[in-house]
C-alpha cells in the first residue's frame, strides 16, 4: 500500500465526491471507474490509510481475485474491528447485518479494489456483492470502464449507487492538473531529472506541460517513464521523442531492449511464464521450467525490475515474482498476436505443462 502512495498527490475533487456521497446517503455503493493507470488503486489506497476502514484489493496477476478469497479477508478484518461473535461462515449480507448492529450509529465502509479482476462465473454480483445494504454499510469500488455484461451490479431499488468517472467531462481536466502536480513532485525530489531537463535547456514548466500531454493521464506511464529518465534510459532521446500513452511507451521500452531479436528469445519465455502461471511464482520454479540457471532467471527479472512484484514468503524464506500492473500483463498478452509471439507461447505452455507432469510423477 506504501507503494501505491508514496508520491501520492490531489484528487481532492474524488475523494470529496465520495464524502458528499457518504454524508447524504444511509447507505449505499460508489463506484471510481477509470482506464488502467489512471491511479484508481491509489485513491483506494489512500482513503484505506486515511480511514482504517477494512479493504480488499484484487490482483488478477496474484490470483487474488475471488467471492471466497474476498469474503475470508472481509470476514477476518470485521471480526477484529467489531469483536463479532458466531460469525464465521455467515455470507456476506449476514455478516454486514451482525457489523451493522456493532456500529452503533457509526457508518462502516467497506473499499474494494478492481473489481474488474475479479474472475469468478456465474450471472450474479462480482464478489456474491449484497444487492441490499444494512443502513450504515457502504461500498467504495474501483473499477475500469464496462458495459453492463461486465458490471455485474444488480442493486435493490432502494440502495443508492452513485459513480465518478475520471474519464468524462471535467473530470478529464482536474485529472490533469493532478498529473502536472505529481511531475512537480517528482522533479522536485529528483535531481537527475532536473538535470536531464537542464542539459537539454527545457524549463519545468514545458517538461510538465509535454509530460502531462503524453501521460494521457496516466500515472502508471509516469511511474515508468520518469525513473527511466532519471536513470539515463531515455538519453537518446529529445521530450518530442518520449513515448506517446501507456501503450506506446510498453512498445518502445519492449523495442529497446531488443525484445523481438532471436537472442532474447529466453527473456521472453520468462515473462510469458509471470503471464500464464496467474499466481505468483519462485525464481527456481522459472529455472525449473525452462531448464535454465536461476542466475540467468533472476539477472532478467532485474532486468525488468520495475515491472515485477517481488514478495517474500516468511514461511518459506523465498521469494515470488508476479506482474507489477495488469496493463503490462495485458501488453505481454497482446504479443502472442505475432508470429514470434505465438510461438513462443505455445513453447512456454508445453514447458510448463512438462513440468506439471514430472512433478504429479
Amino acid at each position: 500500500m506504501f507503494e501505491k502512495t508514496r508520491l501520492f498527490c490531489g484528487r481532492d475533487f474524488v475523494f470529496k465526491a465520495i464524502q458528499k456521497f457518504f454524508i447524504t446517503q444511509n447507505k449505499g455503493y460508489f463506484s471510481v471507474i477509470g482506464d488502467a493507470g489512471m491511479g484508481k488503486s491509489a485513491i483506494a489506497a489512500k482513503y484505506v490509510l486515511a480511514t482504517k476502514f477494512p479493504c480488499y484489493f484484487n490482483v488478477f496477476a496474484e490470483g487474488r481475485n475471488n467471492p471466497e478469497k474476498f469474503l475470508a479477508s472481509i470476514r477476518q478484518q470485521l471480526i477484529k474491528r467489531h469483536s463479532l461473535q458466531n460469525a464465521d461462515n455467515a455470507d456476506l449480507r449476514t455478516f454486514l447485518q451482525k457489523a451493522s448492529e456493532e456500529l452503533k450509529g457509526q457508518k462502516l465502509v467497506i473499499v474494494v479494489d478492481a473489481l474488474d479482476e475479479v474472475e469468478q462465473e456465474g450471472n450474479g454480483n462480482l464478489l456474491d456483492l449484497p444487492q441490499n445494504l444494512p443502513d450504515g454499510v457502504y461500498f467504495l469500488l474501483t473499477r475500469r470502464l464496462y458495459n453492463q455484461e461486465t458490471k455485474r451490479l444488480t442493486l435493490s431499488p432502494d440502495t443508492p449507487v452513485d459513480e465518478l468517472d475520471l474519464t468524462k467531462g471535467d473530470y478529464t481536466a482536474l485529472s490533469r492538473e493532478d498529473v502536472k502536480e505529481y511531475i512537480h513532485l517528482f522533479l522536485k525530489n529528483d535531481h537527475k531529472l532536473r538535470s536531464w531537463i537542464n542539459e537539454r535547456n527545457i524549463s519545468e514548466d514545458n517538461f510538465t506541460q509535454e509530460i502531462a500531454v503524453k501521460s494521457e493521464n496516466n500515472f502508471i506511464y509516469l511511474r515508468y517513464l520518469l525513473p527511466g529518465i532519471s536513470e539515463g534510459k531515455y538519453n537518446d532521446l529529445t521530450l518530442k521523442g518520449l513515448p506517446q500513452g501507456l501503450q506506446d511507451y510498453y512498445t518502445t521500452h519492449w523495442n529497446r531492449m531488443g525484445m523481438d531479436n532471436e537472442s532474447n528469445e529466453k527473456k521472453v519465455k520468462i515473462l510469458y511464464i509471470l503471464v500464464e502461471r496467474g499466481e505468483p511464482i519462485s525464481i527456481n520454479m522459472i529455472a525449473e521450467i525452462l531448464d535454465e540457471d536461476e542466475y540467468e532467471v533472476k539477472s532478467v527479472l532485474n532486468d525488468w525490475v520495475e515491472y515485477v512484484t517481488p514478495k517474500l514468503n516468511a514461511d518459506e524464506q523465498k521469494t515470488y515474482y508476479s506482474i507489477y500492473h495488469r496493463s503490462f500483463l495485458e501488453f505481454l498478452k497482446g504479443q502472442d498476436k505475432l508470429g514470434k509471439g505465438r510461438k513462443l507461447f505455445k513453447e512456454v505452455n508445453q514447458s510448463m505443462a512438462n513440468y506439471m507432469i514430472k512433478e504429479i510423477k
